[in-house]
């Protein structure tokens, strides 16, 4: 068997739709459109969210409450155990985190994971737990201002 004898399996393709092409071909005239209205016509493009002229939903609902969404800071999580790649004594710094594709943006450290060696780790912020098992282990935690 080789390249010029693969084909696709048995009913897995079908030939495309050609619509408006006369009436033998059982997609004629309206073209698989129906009749009248708005569906029918041509350009037409309903709106993401339209609902026929009905009020939509997002504008029925009442909006409530306070969001911080636009000025929210993202973290990215990193386990104790993603550290251990480091060697003993070493200063981990957001900017060495980026470099090993650990993270895209600011840095909060958790205790998840195995973690054994003695390390200076620089982040924006860090779970109780992370800070009590970096000091156990004679290292420092850090905090950023971001």
């Amino acid at each position: 068997m080789g390249l010029e004898n693969l084909k696709p399996a048995k009913g897995s393709t079908q030939a495309r739709k050609r619509v408006g092409r006369g009436p033998g071909s059982g997609l004629g005239k309206t073209a698989g459109r129906g009749e009248k209205g708005q569906k029918s016509r041509s350009g037409f493009a309903r709106k993401v969210g339209f609902e026929g002229g009905q009020m939509p939903l997002h504008r029925r609902v009442p909006k409530r409450g306070f969001t911080n969404a636009r000025f929210r800071k993202e973290f990215a999580e990193v386990n104790l155990g993603r550290l251990e790649v480091f060697e003993a004594g070493s200063i981990v710094t957001p900017e060495v985190l980026l470099k090993h594709r650990l993270i895209k943006d600011g840095v909060k450290i958790l205790a998840d994971g195995s973690f054994t060696k003695s390390l200076t780790v620089r982040a924006h912020k860090f779970s109780a737990k992370a800070q009590e098992r970096i000091a156990g282990l004679g290292g420092k935690a850090e905090v950023l201002e971001r």
